[in-house]
Order: C-alpha cells, then structure tokens, then sequence
C-alpha cells in the first residue's frame, strides 16, 4: 500500500496546528476589547451604587459612651449630613466638629456602618478637680482642662483652691510655674489620693509648688507637698490615718518621716 505523499502530509500539519495567526490575534483581542467592557461596566456600576443610587445613603446616626451629654447634644453637634451618600461622609471633620463644639467629649470614634449608618463612640471628660466661680462649678478633667461650668457640684469631686498669696514668697511660684501648671500639679495630687480618702477630701489648696495641702469634709487637713512621690504618700496617708483615727492633722510631705496631731 502506497504511503503518504508529502502533499497530504502537509496538508494535515496545517490543520492540526490551529487558525493562522491572525486570526488568533483577532480572537485574543476581542476577548480582552470584552473583558475590559466588563471591567468599566463593574466600576460604573459599583461608582453609581456608592454615590448615585438610594441604597447606601445615611438613615440613622448612633450614639454611645454619654454619661452627662444626652445622645440627642451628641447628633446635634455632629450635624452629619443625613441622606447623603454613606462613602461621602467626612467622618474626620464631625469627629472635630464634635470635640470643637461639646469640651466635654475628650475622645469620639466616627464610623460607618453599612448600609445605612453613623455610629458616634464617645468618651467623656471626668472631673477630678472643681473651681467655684460666680456661684458656678469648672470642671477640671485629669489633664488639668477646664471643660465645662455646671450650676451643680458633682458629688465626690473636690474643690481646688488656688491660694497663692502676691504678697509672700510664694508669689514667686506662681510666677515661675503659672497657674495652669499649678493646677496641673494639684491635679497629679488627686489622682495619687485612694479611693476612700479621694470621697473624703473637701478640697486641694494650692499655695505653692511644693505646699499643697488637703482638707476633707470633717476639717481634717493633710500636709501633701509637692506632687512629687504620689503613690507612696497615698500609701504613707492611708497607714497613718489608720494608725492614728483621732488625728486632726497629717503631713506627709516627707513620706520617709509623717506625722499626726491633733485629736
């Protein structure tokens, strides 16, 4: 039987191998000419369901974490734009509209929640220290900020005098801390206090930077110091005051060498 020619053997190589390579080109072209129409579609699609359609767009604004401010102060404030599109919500801008607005807040955490959502984290200022003004209370937070003026005092925060007498020496430490620092170290001086004894105390006298004293509720008064060794004239206080219960008068401003008197 005769073989096969040449002819016919190039004949099949042709076949087998495929469309001429133009024709491939063509195919592969297409195929991305549509996947890249796919691509756009997908990205109009998804801009329009962002910013265009009714679907993703601010409902309803939450609040959490208010112990004094009321979540409707909180909404107030933040004026997020309801009914715009959720994706455009400047959530940075109303966290500094709410700080800006309510001194109160020390903290707040904006952020979507989808699909049609707002939620406002706050945390607030705690006063620990109180300044009387006009027959009005400054609340002082931890940091020595003055944030808000209430009509009331809070229940078992201490008043903060500033004593300092311009005619004695020391005048001098006001001049050279200023009374925002003094402040600040009084405040350093009730956050050291335990708390059985921070209930107690009345007030924080300031006179000067290293004469700060303490007056609780009874009369009872503590010499304190500068607000230096905090923790360990917390500790010294607590075990004298135990010690001695008939006490008037404590000085721990030396918390190496207390005393006690009165009685």
């Amino acid at each position: 039987m005769a073989g096969t020619t040449t002819a016919e053997r190039g004949e099949r190589q042709q076949e087998s191998s495929g469309p001429p390579p133009a024709r491939r080109f063509a195919r592969r072209r297409l195929r991305l000419l549509l996947a890249g129409a796919a691509l756009v579609l997908l990205s109009a699609g998804g801009v329009w369901l962002l910013y265009g359609s009714q679907w993703l767009r601010v409902e309803r604004v939450g609040v959490s974490g208010t112990t004094v401010l009321t979540p409707a102060q909180v909404r107030e404030a933040a004026d997020v734009p309801v009914g715009d599109p959720l994706v455009s919500v400047d959530t940075e801008r109303i966290e500094s509209r709410l700080r800006r607005k309510l001194p109160r807040i020390d903290s707040v955490d904006v952020s979507r929640s989808w699909p049609h959502g707002i939620v406002l984290k706050v945390v607030e200022r705690t006063p620990v220290l109180l300044v009387e003004k006009g027959g009005k209370f400054i609340e002082v937070d931890d940091e020595g900020v003055r944030f808000a003026t209430v009509s009331e005092a809070p229940k078992g925060v201490p008043a903060l005098e500033l004593s300092v007498s311009r005619s004695s020496s020391a005048a001098a430490s006001l001049r050279r801390f200023g009374e925002g620092r003094l402040t600040r170290e009084a405040v350093r001086v009730a956050g050291a206090l335990p708390a059985a004894v921070a209930r107690d105390t009345r007030a924080v006298k300031v006179r000067s930077y290293d004469a700060i004293s303490l007056e609780f509720g009874d009369g009872r008064t503590v010499a304190w110091g500068s607000s230096e060794k905090g923790n360990a004239k917390a500790r010294t206080l607590a075990a004298l005051m135990k010690a001695a219960p008939g006490a008037r008068h404590f000085d721990v401003s030396v918390p190496t060498a207390p005393s006690s008197s009165g009685s």
